[in-house]
């Protein structure tokens, strides 16, 4: 009898791959085989960070098929890789299902959970007699904003190609977070060019949303209850971390940095300011100055990340005599383990970009947060903490654009002089940490999706 066998696919983006195989390791638990596709760049970047890949045997096979530009070209051109992605992946996605279906008639993909994102994958496996589930790894907050493109088309506030029509804050519903025109997701990117193609990828993956039998989300209702309830039809299951895993996660593009774990080890209990902002972060040098002073201008130990790529420089160029004298307050990173970094009892608070994984990360370790979001969801996400779960503070800018040295110290002291940001925090963690274990919300929804996709031959939708 053959066995379930599903298909993952996430859009090549760090914030997109890290969740997904999480889910991908959740169903290899349960005793389903799962076929990782990745680009084939970001098959070599995960490959060769993931040390543990062979534990799970033959149960996981990571493959890729190409994403249409050349080994050279830049994947950070969001325009060049959207419209590539559009143009080529689907009919190599399709020749790859075709290939594994044809070798092992007992081994046939029985399911394709697409990210949303590649929403074109969706309708391959429509296509191919396959079923299918959509995955939101974001925010549902920003996600209801791609699913409400039509409406928001229709009533004017956007026009066919995704550009705003007016500065009115959309508010899709009283409880969720307000969105500015310029923050809606596709416009983040400011290029006329790179607007438009994620446009279409968005809109694309609205059309499969309405396709899938499941869309399944990284969140949990004891976060997003006003987006849930606008979108019944979205389960959430959520956050899907590593934590029975003790922090050891897959898919990262970079090698983790284990050494700053050892120098965490010797500071003092709530001392340590983290710092770091993701995969897509870029400083001018001016705002990395001003970083950096902040950071020594707080008298605090402090653990910064500073990615190959996060300034516009080759290398990151740090104020005169910086190193000598914030001295052994300080351990930068390339790249670090962040779940144990969060986890580590030294940490006292969390500087960030707002990206939903890194928030969710922070949320689910109680930590409260200096939110300095980049584009994008983020904003809605920066809403979210300081406005609505008030576990958090964030900067603001003086008139050229610049958060100072000054404001950073300020908003630390302010952040770590009041208790309550930290009560919010550890409240929020209670209720999240609970939706995720045995007989929670998440935990059970996880279940039936995974029971659905042993149960292949079913194909009603539970919820």
């Amino acid at each position: 009898m053959s066995k379930p066998h599903v298909l993952v696919i996430p859009y090549p983006a760090q914030g997109h791959v890290i969740p997904i195989m999480e889910l991908a390791q959740c169903l290899v638990k349960q005793g389903v085989k799962v076929t990782f596709v990745n680009t084939e760049v970001n098959h070599k970047l995960v490959t060769s960070s993931w040390l543990d890949k062979v534990s799970f045997g033959e149960l996981m096979e990571m493959v890729c098929i190409p994403d249409g530009l050349e080994p050279w070209e830049d994947r950070a051109d969001i325009c060049k890789l959207t419209w590539s992605i559009l143009k080529t992946m689907p009919t190599k996605l399709e020749t790859l299902i075709e290939t594994i279906n044809n070798e092992d008639g007992n081994d046939k993909i029985t399911c394709v959970i697409a990210d949303d994102c590649m929403g074109w994958a969706i309708k391959v496996g429509n296509k191919m007699g396959i079923r299918t589930a959509a995955f939101w790894p974001a925010s549902v907050a920003t996600l209801a904003s791609v699913l409400s493109i039509p409406k928001l088309t229709d009533d004017g506030i956007i026009n066919h190609k995704g550009w705003p029509l007016s500065d009115e804050i959309i508010q899709l519903s009283e409880a969720m977070p307000p969105i500015k025109p310029e923050n809606l997701g596709w416009v983040g990117f400011k290029d006329v060019d790179t607007v438009e193609a994620a446009f279409q990828m968005l809109k694309e993956a609205e059309e499969a949303s309405n396709m899938s039998n499941w869309f399944i989300c990284n969140s949990a209702i004891e976060l997003e209850p006003a987006a849930f309830n606008l979108y019944p039809q979205l389960l959430p299951i959520g956050p899907l971390l590593a934590s029975n895993r003790l922090g050891n996660q897959a898919g990262h593009f970079w090698q983790e940095d284990p050494s700053c774990l050892t120098w965490l080890d010797q500071q003092p209990v709530c001392s340590v300011i983290y710092i770091a902002f993701g995969s897509f972060t870029i400083f001018d040098q001016t705002q990395f100055q001003e970083l950096a002073l902040g950071l020594e201008l707080c008298n605090r130990p402090f653990l910064w990340v500073v990615r190959p790529g996060m300034t516009k420089e080759t290398t990151p160029v740090y104020p005169n005599g910086y190193k000598d004298r914030v001295g052994s307050r300080d351990k930068i990173v390339n790249w670090a383990p962040q779940q144990k970094v969060l986890a580590h009892p030294s940490v006292t608070c969390f500087v960030c970009h707002c990206g939903w994984n890194s928030t969710l990360e922070g949320v689910t370790n109680g930590l409260p947060f200096l939110c300095w979001p980049y584009f994008a969801d983020q904003f809605h996400n920066e809403t979210y903490i300081c406005d609505i779960w008030k576990n958090g503070l964030g900067f603001n800018k003086d008139e050229a654009g610049i958060i100072t040295c000054r404001e950073i110290k300020s908003k630390v002291e302010q952040l770590l002089g009041d208790q309550t940001f930290r009560e919010k925090a550890l409240d929020i963690k209670e209720k999240v940490t609970s939706s995720v274990t045995k007989g929670g919300r998440s935990h059970n929804n996880l279940n039936s999706f995974i029971r659905w996709i042993q149960e292949k031959n079913t194909d009603a939708r539970q919820g």
